[in-house]
Order: C-alpha cells, then sequence, then structure tokens
C-alpha cells in the first residue's frame, strides 16, 4: 500500500510517500479499513518535530485519525460487516501504524459508524477533536450533570473557538444549554463562530480577554474555562473564571504557571489527554471513546453538530498539510485525501 513514512524526527520533509506492506488482521476481534481520508492534528506535527512516542519503532506512519470502509473482518468481529463506513481514532503514535496510508488495521471496540451525513474527509476530521471536546467538558467538567456552582448559569470560556477542537466544543456547550463566549483572531473567525452558536467572540489580539469574560459575565467570572491555547493564556485564564469554578486544559502546563491564583479562588484544574487511553492501553476507556463517536454520529446526523473541513490535500503532500496547519490561524481541520 502506499503510506507517508516520518524517517525521522524534523521538519515537514521527513515525510515522504513509500509503498509499505499492507497490514494484515493479527487478532480476531480487528477489522481492516480501506481509508479514504485522515485528518491532520496537532499532536502529528509535535510527534514528527521531536519524535514518537516509541523512539525505538521506526519509521513511523502517522495520524489518529481515519474514516474509510471495512473491507475484512476477524472471526469474533460482531458489529461490523464488510462494505460498512466507518471512523475512528486510533495509531498514529509510534506503536502501531497511523491512517496516513491506504489501509488500517483497528480494533472493532475502539471504531464507530460513520455519520452517513458526512463525506470521509469531514468524517476523518471528526474523531480527535470531537473526544476533546467531549470529555474536556462533559466528562472532566461534568457540564452533562449541570455545573452546581453558586451562579444558576453555565457560562463558559473557550479558547481559540474558530480551531479544531474549539469550533466543536462550541456546539457541544451550547447542546446543554450553556452560553458561551470564545477568543477568536479575526473579525472573519467571530462570524464563523457565532454561526456556531457562541454567544460572545473577544478579539484577544485587540481585546483584554479576561477583562471582556468578567464585563459579560458583570464581574464574577464563567463557571468554565476550555483551555486549547496553554502558556500564558492558560495561567492569564484563572482570572477569568469565578470562586469555585473549573478550568480543562489540553496543555502542559508552563512552569511560570500562576498557581496562586487559582489556589486563592478555589478553583478545580482538570487536564485532557485523549491519547492516554491508547497510550497506557486502557480498554473500556478506549471503548468510551468509540461510544462518544456513536452519540456524536447521531448528533451530526440530526443537525445538531457540525464540522468544519478548511483545506484537503492529498495523501502525497502531508508535508505541505503540516506546514499549513504549524503556520497557524486554522478554521476547523485539514484532512488527507486518500485515494485507491
Amino acid at each position: 500500500m502506499k503510506a507517508v513514512l516520518m524517517t525521522a524526527p524534523g521538519k515537514p520533509e521527513v515525510l515522504k510517500l513509500q509503498e509499505v506492506p499492507d497490514p494484515t488482521i493479527e487478532k480476531d476481534t480487528e477489522i481492516l479499513v480501506r481509508l479514504h481520508a485522515a485528518g491532520v492534528n496537532p499532536i502529528d506535527t509535535k510527534l514528527r518535530k521531536r519524535g514518537t512516542f516509541y523512539p525505538d519503532q521506526m519509521p513511523a506512519i502517522l495520524g489518529c485519525d481515519g474514516a474509510g470502509v471495512v473491507q475484512a473482518v476477524g472471526a469474533n468481529v460482531r458489529r461490523f460487516r464488510v462494505g460498512d463506513a466507518v471512523y475512528f481514532c486510533q495509531g498514529g503514535i509510534g506503536a502501531k501504524l497511523g491512517n496516513y496510508a491506504q489501509f488500517a488495521v483497528v480494533d472493532e471496540r475502539f471504531v464507530a459508524r460513520k455519520p452517513e451525513s458526512l463525506s470521509f474527509a469531514e468524517a476523518a476530521a471528526a474523531p480527535l477533536v470531537l473526544i476533546t471536546a467531549w470529555e474536556a467538558l462533559y466528562d472532566r467538567a461534568r457540564l452533562r450533570d449541570g455545573m452546581n456552582r453558586i451562579s444558576t448559569t453555565n457560562r463558559i470560556l473557550i479558547h481559540a473557538g474558530a480551531g479544531g477542537v474549539g469550533h466543536v466544543a462550541i456546539q457541544l456547550a451550547k447542546l446543554q444549554g450553556a452560553e458561551v463566549c470564545t477568543t477568536v483572531g479575526s473579525e472573519e473567525n467571530a462570524d464563523f463562530v457565532r454561526k456556531l452558536g457562541a454567544d460572545l467572540a473577544i478579539l484577544y489580539k485587540q481585546t483584554d480577554f479576561v477583562q471582556a469574560t468578567l464585563d459579560w459575565t458583570q464581574g464574577e467570572g464563567v463557571e468554565l474555562a476550555f483551555d486549547t491555547v496553554g502558556g500564558e493564556i492558560f495561567s492569564k485564564t484563572f482570572a477569568a473564571v469565578q470562586v469555585y469554578g473549573d478550568i480543562v486544559t489540553i496543555l502542559e502546563a508552563d512552569p511560570a504557571t500562576d498557581w496562586k491564583t487559582a489556589r486563592l479562588r478555589n478553583q478545580r484544574i482538570s487536564f485532557e489527554l485523549m491519547l492516554t487511553p491508547m497510550l497506557q492501553g486502557l480498554v473500556e476507556a478506549q471503548k468510551h471513546q468509540a461510544d462518544i463517536l456513536e452519540q456524536c454520529a447521531r448528533q451530526i446526523d440530526e443537525r445538531k453538530l457540525k464540522i468544519h473541513v478548511s483545506k484537503t490535500f492529498p495523501l502525497e503532500e502531508a508535508a505541505a498539510a503540516h506546514e499549513m496547519l504549524e503556520a497557524g490561524s486554522i478554521r476547523g481541520k485539514i484532512v488527507l485525501l486518500i485515494d485507491d
């Protein structure tokens, strides 16, 4: 099969299209998927630059997100049949083959049926960001169960609302009746997030997002903040969140983080790394993530959730896709299209 191999850590040029052996089913619960598209995520560019989680297993095929059609099934596969369209977030971190390729082998327990209303490109863009936003808002911050804070409202600050995770997080928050403010970098992105349901778009390059958030909440601060940026932004966010509020971040905390403000405000800090179940081999957690994708598929087909693809590239132009993602200011997602 054709696949994009990461030959060594480095710049995008280390991604090379090559012929490699087709993957084969080794366990009776696995399925062979003919991939039609693969999502491109920031984790892909990070692993390409610094090396994968398994540096002794090189070269590697990156790409956690995939969408395609089942070509073969193991002896004990019960949920899928040949011809089923599926999407999933599996592989691509260095140990198992990723989805920058024509075929992938995945355990059926970690796979979901593709939303019927989505193209393969849109479906491939969805898994990692859906799972990340769902786990952050619903599992970490328990938004589904009600905020149970001093305030009776559910007001949320989402950073980088026009991005891959952010544009999904806005919609998931609105599905639970929350009021959402979000940071964006341009008027065009402000229009984009308003169409997704955001109540307030904060142009962070022109406006102090902390003060804007406090003004929006009459000085109280939001009940929940979701950080997808990290660094100084994560640290500053504490002041925009009310006493006893929640902050969820998908990034590692900077050594200079202002933990004192969070402590004085008695805030709860949660970390969301959706790769943890895959990295640690947590079967039940991976099954939970597949269930998230099944639930999201229903919401997508009911027109309650949208996935925005900003740009597609052919598989052989994976390096160009990485360059675009690293340049920043991407609205939604970038996807690789995989031909027969």
